[in-house]
């Protein structure tokens, strides 16, 4: 294969979410593991540890989050142990990552194996550890989730309140200085490229975050605040501030962003950009654009 040329994975199961796909993408992974053990002995105990040694997708991740996340006063068998309960008693959780490895390996030309984004991608990672301390949140264990916020935001460089709500098939792309705020929702398919902010206004508490509909595509450093609307499958491109709401199938680009098409006759995408992650086909339609 020429270099840069960009294969994807055999196709999964035909059912998303099914237990079948959850075992062809965990047989995927131990299959990689294997390989690259085999081919780069350095890292065999490694591969060993993490993935070979484990007997499901739910123990590999627990074990190498706990690893990640611990500290000299948090203990990664704690976390293991915490993570892995939780997991195991949420089937939603585990249909959540499978989704989210698939979301990175096809979206992203960069992920050269499923095995790669489990054990290398930060936003893969802060992600799944997100959803163990959102669901600590809703479980009235308050402390915790905070904590499990301060070491994701202190490893991985992404802050994600434990109270925001997160689909699945979602893709942290690189994924340094994201942060999303308490009251945010970010719907299903969904790619959010780094240094985005989903943020408030101002110090006022209640429902004051961006919900984000599915299939959006947030590009490099765009800021989006306040309790607004950003339709399904709409575009925002890189570096905007968006204030107000977007409509579905829109591109938002610019500070102040402004809709691409005009404000009342907006041009509309027939594709969903959170997973084509196409991020620049509005500029021959974008007046303003100079170079």
């Amino acid at each position: 294969m020429p270099a840069g040329e960009f294969r994807h994975p055999s196709p999964p199961p035909p059912r998303p979410g099914s237990e079948e796909e959850e075992e062809w993408v965990w047989g995927r992974i131990k299959t990689e593991a294997r390989r690259d053990a085999e081919a780069e002995p350095a890292l065999a105990s490694y591969l060993y540890s993490t993935i070979l040694s484990h007997s499901s997708l739910e123990r590999s991740l627990s074990f190498h989050l706990g690893n990640k996340l611990c500290s000299s006063t948090l203990l990664s068998t704690l976390l293991y142990d915490l993570f892995l309960n939780i997991f195991t008693t949420d089937p939603n959780l585990l249909s959540a990552t499978v989704a989210d490895l698939l979301a990175a390996r096809y979206r992203d030309p960069a992920c050269v194996s499923f095995s790669h984004c489990l054990l290398n991608y930060k936003g893969f990672l802060a992600c799944q550890a997100q959803r163990v301390a959102h669901k600590l949140w809703t479980q009235s264990r308050k402390p915790l989730a905070l904590a499990l916020q301060s070491r994701i935001s202190d490893v991985f460089a992404v802050d994600i309140h434990p109270a925001a709500k997160i689909g699945k098939g979602i893709l942290f792309d690189h994924a340094t200085g994201v942060v999303v705020g308490e009251t945010a929702v970010i719907g299903n398919n969904v790619s959010i490229l780094h240094h985005v902010t989903l943020g408030g206004t101002g110090k006022f508490g209640g429902d004051r975050h961006p919900k984000i509909g599915d299939g959006v595509l947030i590009g490099v450093g765009a800021t989006i605040l306040g309790n607004i609307k950003i339709g399904e499958g709409a575009k925002i491109g890189a570096g905007s501030v968006v204030l107000i709401d977007v409509p579905p199938r829109t591109t938002a680009v610019g500070n102040p962003a402004r809709l691409v098409g005009g404000k009342e006759q907006p041009t509309k995408h027939e594709e969903v950009p959170g997973e084509s992650m196409d991020h620049t086909s509005f500029i021959s339609e974008w007046s303003g654009y100079i170079i």
